[in-house]
């Protein structure tokens, strides 16, 4: 990355702030898509392959995602975010809670924004540690619900109406 300044703002906004690496992020930190097709096939945006594949290499490069084959099969790989990348989830949740907030955003995609949100960094912190355990290989939750089933519950029962 070409730095313009050593501005902690204009740092995270040139490498967060392409208008694909953070909609990256969230499909693996919510989705949990962790495949180049899996990516590409289920991005709500419609990502173009090259731009996928352009954005996934320099997330790598920056330290956002790791990437190992996959040991089903041979060519494909599986992407991790980084402890780097984890630690963007209170970032997420707060343009998550402004987009709720300030733009045409959807009530379907817009509940688990609202559920992190209102539910304070209490739930952002073991979100985290579930995305740890989950990519990084840490210990999981012990005796309390996934945050991710959380949300993914959430979702699920905003889209069938509830």
């Amino acid at each position: 990355m070409k730095l313009r300044s050593g501005c902690p703002i204009n740092l995270s906004v040139e490498l967060l702030g392409d208008g694909w690496t953070m909609v990256i992020v969230r499909d693996i930190m919510f989705g949990n898509f962790r495949t180049y097709r899996e990516l590409l096939t289920n991005s709500l945006e419609g990502i173009a392959s090259n731009i996928l594949a352009d954005r996934l290499k320099s997330m790598v490069a920056e330290g956002l995602l790791t990437k190992a084959p996959d040991p089903d099969h041979k060519q494909r790989a599986i992407f991790s975010l980084t402890e780097k990348a984890i630690q963007l989830v209170p970032l997420i949740v707060q343009l998550g809670a402004w987009g709720r907030r300030h733009l045409p955003a959807t009530e379907e995609l817009s509940v688990r924004a609202q559920l992190l949100e209102e539910s304070g960094p209490a739930i952002w912190e073991d979100f985290m540690d579930d995305l740890r355990a989950l990519h990084l290989g840490a210990p999981g939750a012990a005796g309390r619900p996934l945050v991710i089933e959380q949300l993914q519950t959430a979702y699920e029962a905003k889209v069938a109406g509830g």
